[in-house]
């Protein structure tokens, strides 16, 4: 399949006209372009004319002038049509790189799980310019190319087709020359190509880590590692580089002798008065448009092999499967159970993490996960929030499945608080209204009312921009508990029927724990909670303990009720309650 797409311009072409062509702009595009190129061809007939008649005394102020609004003309339309193609090449890099981030979003959490996301943005910015390159810059030079190749051969025959024949005598040698070498590159582009994005993804992971990697001493191995990188891209920029070193001098060394070829020829032809002297420098100057296209083709070509290249990659991205859910139905879930029905989950077929899964959580109620770490409770918590699909099984709300809920009107009743408190880079204000539609329109009152809530509007107060202030990079200039209490802030906005916490204090210390459970106790009333907790003494008030051990529920009960029956959960209690 993957042959049959490198050696077709199927897919390429498919993906192009995908993206809705401004096509006025690339036909005035390439209108001008092409009377640039004419206009190109009618200057040497002008200064043939010029040449045979020149004299100080017979200077024709009209030819003159002709040859001067020629160039005009010529550099004007030039101007206009390298604009109209240059945008027409963003226009459709900037589709491309839209259709693929509405689609990267879209995608599940599992294929995030298997792929790099520094390679997937490699994808989105690398890949697509140089399809872009092609369209704005290369393909015009190419089309171009032909007309004044085959407008510049035909004007030739006509003024002397004998040294046409001789010149023409190059055209094989030169392509003979350059198909091998052109599929080579072509080769070593790709190659180049996916290289840059393993490469990009290595660089953007261990700066995302970069505390990880200092606390860790690991500079001198990141070094190691990213200069292999780098090396391997070296010997693929080396290998461009010894291609064009071979091309560069043939085309010279086959232009050189054609040219003393014409002049040795033609030199004798206007010596024996068969051929005026402006004709032999007209021929030269057409010789020059012929030659000039000719040493591009062969970056043409390559840079063709290369959009293929990247075309099958874009195409790979866009032809995967969204996200299921993303149409369904919508409903108000509030007073409503929620029924887990025999679920079973694999990562992969030789990997179950969950099996025959079931439980009821009723309105209201606190239900918590606990049992030994790998057990398969966050996993759990990934499939109530759809991030994946169980492998068999049903949840539902009410009498209705979820997965027949839209995912937007089953996301946007669950609150969210995880061990990590994920924020994005930006202000306070920012994250606290992330993902709510019209979140300009929230007042600030009611930002400092979710934020008293959570326990944070006084740090947040002593912060001299308050909300406004910048949190850094995935919040690295907040504490973790400065961060929780806004994880927590940011949920109370959305009031949603279901929370659901993962280790929300697991990483705290004891003061800022206090703090962040007082919050958190305050967030859980009147709602239906799941919690996944190490800790016991957060959960012994749960209405329903789940016991979760190698991906089977072992116990189930009251924290009292499974200390009297299940000894594992007997044991982690005198551990931690003693």
């Amino acid at each position: 399949m993957k042959n049959t797409q490198q050696n077709s311009l199927k897919p390429f072409i498919s993906l192009i006209l995908s993206t809705n062509i401004p096509k006025l702009a690339l036909t005035m595009g390439l209108i001008t372009s092409m009377i640039t190129t004419l206009a190109g061809l009618v200057v040497p007939l002008l200064t043939k004319n010029l040449v045979d008649g020149f004299s100080v005394s017979s200077l024709s102020v009209p030819l003159i002038s002709a040859i001067v609004v020629a160039f005009i003309v010529q550099a004007v339309i030039n101007g206009i049509s390298m604009y109209l193609l240059t945008a027409v090449g963003q226009k459709i890099v900037a589709k491309l790189r839209d259709s693929m981030w509405g689609k990267l979003i879209r995608l599940p959490v599992s294929y995030f799980d298997k792929n790099s996301s520094g390679e997937t943005v490699s994808r989105v910015v690398n890949d697509t310019s140089i399809v872009k390159d092609l369209i704005s810059q290369h393909f015009p030079q190419f089309v171009t190319g032909i007309i004044s190749i085959i407008g510049a051969i035909t004007i030739l025959l006509v003024m002397d087709w004998k040294m046409t024949l001789i010149m023409l005598l190059s055209v094989p040698l030169t392509i003979v020359i350059m198909i091998p070498l052109g599929k080579q590159m072509a080769k070593i582009s790709r190659g180049l190509q996916d290289e840059t994005a393993v490469f990009t993804g290595h660089i953007q992971q261990t700066l995302g880590e970069i505390r990880l990697m200092k606390a860790s001493n690991a500079e001198q191995n990141e070094e190691q590692k990213g200069l292999l990188g780098i090396q391997k891209l070296l010997g693929y920029g080396l290998k461009e580089a010894r291609i064009f070193a071979l091309i560069a001098p043939i085309m010279y060394l086959v232009v050189m002798v054609v040219i003393v070829m014409i002049i040795g020829y033609g030199g004798m032809r206007v010596a024996s008065g068969t051929m005026s002297t402006g004709a032999l420098v007209a021929f030269l100057l057409y010789l020059f448009q012929i030659i000039m296209p000719i040493t591009s083709f062969a970056t043409f070509f390559t840079q063709l092999q290369k959009a293929k290249g990247a075309t099958e990659r874009i195409i790979d991205i866009l032809e995967l499967p969204l996200e299921e859910g993303q149409e369904g139905i919508e409903k108000n879930i509030s007073a409503q159970p929620i029924s887990v029905q025999n679920i079973a989950f694999a990562y992969s077929e030789d990997e179950p993490v969950l099996e025959n899964i079931s439980f009821e959580a009723h309105p209201g109620e606190m239900i918590a996960f606990a049992g030994p770490s790998g057990g398969g409770k966050t996993t759990m918590f990934g499939l109530m929030e759809r991030f994946y699909q169980p492998t068999s099984g049903d949840i539902y709300i009410g009498d209705t499945s979820i997965y027949k809920l839209s995912m937007k009107s089953w996301r946007s009743q669950i609150g969210y608080v995880s061990q990590e408190s994920a924020m994005m880079a930006g202000t306070i204000r920012e994250n606290l209204c992330y993902g709510l539609e019209n979140a300009e329109a929230i007042p600030e009152e009611r930002l400092w009312e979710v934020a008293k809530m959570a326990y944070a509007d006084q740090f947040i107060k002593a912060f001299p921009q308050g909300m406004n202030t910048e949190v850094g990079e995935r919040g690295v200039k907040l504490s973790g508990g400065q961060r929780q209490r806004i994880a927590i802030a940011r949920a109370f906005l959305r009031d949603p029927k279901i929370l659901m916490m993962d280790e929300a204090t697991a990483s705290l210390d004891s003061q800022s724990e206090s703090i962040v459970q007082q919050a958190l106790t305050r967030l859980m009333q009147g709602r239906t909670t799941f919690v996944i907790a190490h800790r016991l003494s957060t959960i012994v008030d749960a209405d329903k303990i789940l016991f979760i051990e190698n991906g089977k529920i072992t116990g189930s009960g009251t924290h009292q009720e499974l200390a009297h029956t299940h000894p594992l959960y007997r044991e982690f209690a005198e551990q931690q309650l003693a």
